[in-house]
């Protein structure tokens, strides 16, 4: 019962703190991001750390080099593929309208008696969209202050952690939880941006060879949506397939794209990401769903997005202890779960 007051408090407080918390976690998700491409641009520099101004100097560049992708790849989107938002923002009556005029030649072939009303209302679906995203953007400042304190401070974690607890005991079990997060949430977030940046870049090559408008503004979505468990593959998709079916005059070009988009999805999310991110994501199909709607209900999109990082790390906590490793096993997709530290 007290575990029920508990679970309802936390839940009730997330809620209500979304305007502190998600910032905060677009911070650190950037911040790990940021950190995981400096470790592996540290790796593919050719020099060997043997002197303290070498490491230091390697440390330096490696995230000057990942800082300044990001910032490449904010340029990027700024000057564009927001522009292509825009033009649909504007093209989007014209679409339902041609959306409408399918479903009546669907339903009028099929024998279906169901209006045009049925159909979800793509402005309306678009907008609520745009205001979750508002919500985060009008918090970027908050979220560059957040990241800048984590990159200034993070020098400081491993003496900070040690006077937190000085039991060696409890320094040794805390120390190998936070290392798992650490490490696991590294390697997923890095594959799985890597993973989703290439399944975005073919996905825009395929629609443009196509000639299907807009096919930027289609790729952004594909990459962004990736990070969404099951749901965000299932939308990314269909989203250019309905606007491939609504604006081209023959089947040939829709039906190539539907192909094309689905057998990414399938080869980079189904096949190349379990391999590459290893036993990170070893959790059930039916948790990763329960998860996802989740925090979709207590932070909208954002939640969303979040959902699996958070499930990652909750599963990893969860199996260090014995009363709650029963916990990371329901988690699970075959009940292997971490080792659990000695104590």
């Amino acid at each position: 019962m007290n575990g029920l007051i508990l679970f309802i408090g936390a839940t009730f407080i997330l809620w209500m703190g979304s305007s502190i918390f998600i910032p905060l976690l677009v911070a650190g998700f950037l911040w790990y991001l940021i950190n995981a491409t400096a470790t592996y641009y540290r790796k593919l520099i050719p020099f060997t750390p043997d002197q303290k101004w070498v490491t230091v100097s390697l440390t330096i560049l490696s995230n000057v080099l990942a800082i300044g992708t990001f910032c490449g790849l904010i340029y990027l989107f700024a000057t564009h593929v927001r522009p292509m938002f825009s033009e649909l923002l504007a093209a989007l009556p014209n679409i339902q309208a041609k959306l409408d005029t399918l479903w009546a030649y669907i339903s009028k072939t099929l024998g279906i008696n169901i209006t045009s009303d049925a159909l979800p209302n793509i402005t309306t679906i678009v907008s609520n969209i745009g205001s979750s995203v508002a919500k985060i953007a009008t918090s970027m400042g908050m979220v560059i202050v957040y990241m800048m304190f984590m990159f200034v401070e993070q020098s400081t974690f491993h003496k900070k952690f040690a006077e937190l607890f000085p039991n060696k005991n409890q320094s040794k079990k805390m120390h190998y939880i936070l290392s798992s997060i650490n490490e696991n949430m590294k390697k997923y977030l890095f594959m799985k941006t890597l993973l989703s940046a290439i399944t975005g870049a073919l996905s825009y090559f395929l629609m443009h060879i196509l000639g299907l408008e807009f096919a930027g503004v289609w790729a952004f979505v594909i990459f962004i949506l990736s990070y969404i468990p099951t749901i965000g593959a299932i939308i990314s998709c269909a989203l250019p397939i309905v606007f491939a079916l609504v604006t081209f005059d023959t089947i040939n070009e829709p039906v190539l794209i539907a192909a094309g988009l689905i057998g990414l999805q399938i080869l980079f999310g189904n096949i190349l990401e379990p391999k590459l991110t290893g036993k990170t994501l070893n959790l059930s199909t039916l948790a990763i769903l329960i998860n996802l709607v989740f925090w979709g209900l207590i932070w909208g999109v954002a939640g969303m997005f979040f959902s699996v990082p958070l499930l990652v790390a909750t599963f990893i906590i969860t199996a260090q202890f014995d009363s709650t490793r029963w916990i990371a096993i329901l988690l699970s997709a075959d009940g292997k779960i971490p080792n659990k530290s000695e104590d």
